[in-house]
């Protein structure tokens, strides 16, 4: 789990014409479906309506399954309708087929499929959190599904991120994961860390900050959990003091595995409500071209988005003052 604060860097538009090739030749199956939906300027809806004509049946919900990775086309009915379904976004015959992988395994508790890049390789300072990720214990973390997360950013009257709450619960895949991994950096100016507050089912483990803040940290479970059962816990990353309010600030949590559903919330103090909200989001194979959707901010200062079955990529809320 890692999260980021501070200015927000800028936002290309998707181009998503300029990359479906590439995808088509080399995969992932996921990214390359989701690209040619996108390129061909079809809704969901209306590619299963074009599916229908040709006499080929699939609920959106599959669809979004196929195009987000969750689950892939696997059997001669899924291949017919794949076949139909390179047909309606003017693909090449079986350009999608030869991505499509081998099948997966079964089972309530199968540990997720989903390919999930290394902890670092979410980040643009890769060497350094990777120097700090080898002075912890790491793995658990292949080992437990994202169920449920919330992050509650509180900013101050400046304007200043101060405080994250989050709260967030796992399932375990496998018996003996008893640790959860936090990377987080506040973006203080002077390089301070921020401090880690275990509220409710877990204990700190061992941390490790380096010169600019970027922070490793252990969180214990209150005992270790056996396959398929389920921890909730909250924790408080405090900002250090000096964080300073800025024009353009931004809130982000980068997910190497999928969450089941995640919820970030930015609640500003009256003093500076911000002047617009935006809910920004980027799949793992497309880091730089951020989605964009406009949030509306409540009467009471607050500002939220929601993200189902999101991951892996970078989820969160960008404003401006």
């Amino acid at each position: 789990m890692t999260l980021t604060a501070g200015r927000r860097n800028a936002i290309a538009e998707p181009d998503p014409q300029s990359e479906l090739a590439e995808l088509l030749r080399t995969g992932p199956f996921p990214a390359a479906l989701r690209a040619a939906i996108q390129a061909s300027g079809l809704s969901l809806d209306r590619v299963q309506y074009r599916l229908r004509a040709k006499g080929a049946s699939v609920s959106v919900a599959t669809l979004s399954n196929w195009q987000s990775g969750r689950r892939q086309p696997e059997g001669a009915a899924s291949f017919s309708v794949l076949a139909n379904l390179e047909s309606v976004l003017g693909l090449p015959p079986s350009s999608l087929r030869a991505l499509v992988g081998p099948p997966r395994p079964r089972g309530r508790y199968a540990p997720s499929t989903i390919t999930a890049p290394a902890m670092e390789a979410l980040w643009t300072a890769k060497d350094r959190l990777a120097a700090l990720l080898s002075t912890v214990d790491t793995s658990s973390d292949a080992l437990l599904t994202r169920l449920s997360q919330h992050d509650l950013v509180e900013v101050d009257a400046s304007g200043a991120q101060r405080r994250v709450r989050v709260r967030q619960v796992l399932r375990a895949d496998a018996d003996g994961v008893d640790r959860w991994v936090v990377v987080y950096s506040p973006g203080h100016p002077q390089g301070a860390a921020a401090e880690l507050v275990a509220r409710r089912h877990c204990a700190p483990g061992r941390t490790s900050v380096d010169e600019t803040g970027l922070m490793v940290a252990e969180l214990l479970f209150e005992v270790p959990l056996v396959r398929g059962e389920t921890i909730m816990m909250e924790y408080d990353l405090v900002n250090p003091p000096g964080m300073t309010g800025r024009s353009g600030d931004v809130f982000t949590r980068k997910f190497r595995r999928p969450v089941r559903d995640y919820l970030a919330e930015v609640q500003f103090d009256p003093a500076a409500r911000p002047r617009r909200c935006t809910q920004i989001s980027a799949p793992l194979d497309q880091p730089t071209q951020f989605r964009r959707r406009a949030l509306t901010v409540s009467p009471a200062g607050a500002a939220h988005a929601v993200a189902l079955d999101f991951g892996p990529g970078t989820f969160g809320i960008q404003w401006d003052l």
